[in-house]
């Protein structure tokens, strides 16, 4: 089975996201179940100068805006998968995000950037760039690559099918309907049964219409962007594609998650040795200048400062956490208005409230590690990985039961405690009240059940959360697909 997979973004070398930690090890996963697995990455110099062994495989020409455009395969460092980098200096080769300028401003020609990389994908599905190797199966991640679809369905002859994977439906490439002559579609693409959405052009559409199939990152989101609530207004073209929508869970890479082997931690530690769990909380508290005390509750947030994780919540509900004489340490970085009450908040509580307006990949670690807690208080949340990474390190989620948080934490209920199920504390609303009321219970059993936390902290840490899962479900998928000649 010969798998392409197209996204915008890989761990480690560019990352905004989850998504990235997905490109990053899903496809390694594939290739351990016999899958032959190659990735598609546009040309961005955080790739394009990592990658190793890059070789030409064809000029492009001048395309979508570029003047010059090269195709050429390369292998990832670390983990050698092979990959195809679009090598197009007058698209790619900036700075800034991969979707933003320094400035926080959209680039002008992103329509333009990601129409190229689901076009070269269509044409390797096609055999048309690289004879010598041509997909079964073309897997696009998110707005970014969705495209492909598009184009697969428009133009190249091809015998592949095609998945495309929803991250995050709210971030839907939206562009201006006066620029659909850039895309070189047929006219037929600009209306309502395709790419049309209120009076503009959505790349998000054109995966959600024209793929094979269509999954998301867990199975409850999957249920939930079928409504209005969660659906973006896509909500029934959803509905439309019926039984070829599911949800796959996301899973973790144990290679980089695991804290009986993270050498950035103070001290490694396991479920069988959980000495080095205090040691990293005392680390924690001394490093981010919090009174180091082994009986204040640590809680911790690792995430994007945006309403949609629920930040504001956490503002709101953060007195009741200091009255008890709890603790917070939070990284992350996003909307200024979040940035600056959290910073307010520090300079208010220096001794029981830090905050690191950064993305740091190994402080995230330093406080999954650290803290008793993780707090996910999403309004949506597609699936979440800080939660994933928070159980396997033995800390303890508090999160809003959507998406995959409801996949993933089981609830401190009595009956979940006496089955020995309970890996977290979940609440329904997403209120600061109904938060507030979930970190109660969560101080509650820390500070006068320890054995109770105990036990739900051995049972987070079994939690098997690997990526085999979900390769076995995307491989019997490529399957189903291939069978049926889709």
């Amino acid at each position: 089975m010969k798998v392409l997979h197209v996204a915008a973004e890989v761990f480690p070398l560019v990352k905004t996201g989850g998504l990235a930690d997905v490109v990053g090890a899903l496809p390694q996963a594939l290739i351990k179940q016999g899958a032959d697995v190659r990735l598609l990455l546009p040309g961005l110099p955080a790739i394009a100068d990592a990658v190793l062994s890059s070789k030409k495989v064809c000029d492009i020409g001048a395309a979508f805006g570029a003047g010059r455009v090269t195709l050429r395969r390369a292998e990832l460092p670390y983990s050698h998968v092979p990959v195809y980098v679009i090598d197009a200096p007058y698209l790619y080769r900036r700075g800034g995000s991969p979707y933003q300028a320094s400035d926080g401003i959209e680039w002008q020609d992103n329509l333009q950037r990601f129409a190229l990389l689901g076009w070269v994908g269509a044409h390797l599905a096609a055999g048309e760039l690289d004879p010598a190797w041509t997909p079964d199966v073309v897997h696009a991640h998110d707005w970014h690559a969705a495209m492909v679809c598009a184009y697969m369905a428009a133009h190249p002859p091809t015998t592949a099918s095609s998945v495309f994977t929803v991250h995050n439906l709210a971030f839907q490439g939206i562009f201006a309907q006066a620029d659909f002559h850039l895309l070189g579609l047929p006219a037929r693409f600009m209306a309502p049964q395709a790419l049309e959405f209120h009076s503009q052009l959505s790349f998000m559409k054109a995966g959600l219409k024209f793929a094979d199939r269509v999954t998301t990152v867990s199975p409850t989101y999957a249920a939930e962007i079928a409504t209005p609530e969660f659906g973006c207004g896509l909500e029934g073209v959803i509905r439309g594609r019926g039984a070829d929508v599911s949800g796959i869970l996301n899973g973790v890479d144990g290679a980089i998650w695991n804290p009986e082997k993270d050498l950035g931690l103070a001290r490694s530690y396991s479920a069988q040795q959980l000495d080095g769990k205090a040691l990293c909380k005392q680390a924690l508290q001394k490093e981010m200048g919090l009174d180091v005390r082994a009986n204040a509750p640590l809680f911790g947030v690792v995430s994007r400062l945006t309403s949609q994780k629920g930040l504001d919540l956490v503002l709101t509900a953060l007195p009741a956490v200091l009255k008890r004489g709890g603790q917070l340490v939070l990284q992350g970085n996003g909307e200024p208005t979040l940035e600056a009450a959290f910073e307010a908040a520090a300079l208010q509580f220096p001794r029981q409230i830090a905050v690191r307006i950064a993305y740091d990949e190994s402080l995230a670690h330093r406080v999954i590690a650290g803290a008793d807690a993780l707090l996910v208080p999403s309004r949506f949340e597609p699936c979440g990985l800080t939660q994933l990474y928070a159980l396997r390190y033995g800390t303890l989620p508090v999160v809003r039961r959507v998406g995959g948080l409801a996949d993933t934490v089981v609830d401190a209920t009595e009956p979940a405690l006496t089955a020995d199920k309970a890996t977290g504390f979940v609440f329904e609303a997403a209120t600061a009240l109904a938060l507030e009321q979930a970190l109660e219970r969560a101080m509650t059993m820390y500070e006068k059940q320890p054995a109770l936390w105990k036990q739900m902290l051995l049972r987070a840490m079994q939690q098997d959360f690997s990526w085999d899962g979900a390769a076995r479900g995307y491989m019997q998928m490529y399957g189903q697909l291939a069978g049926s000649g889709a």
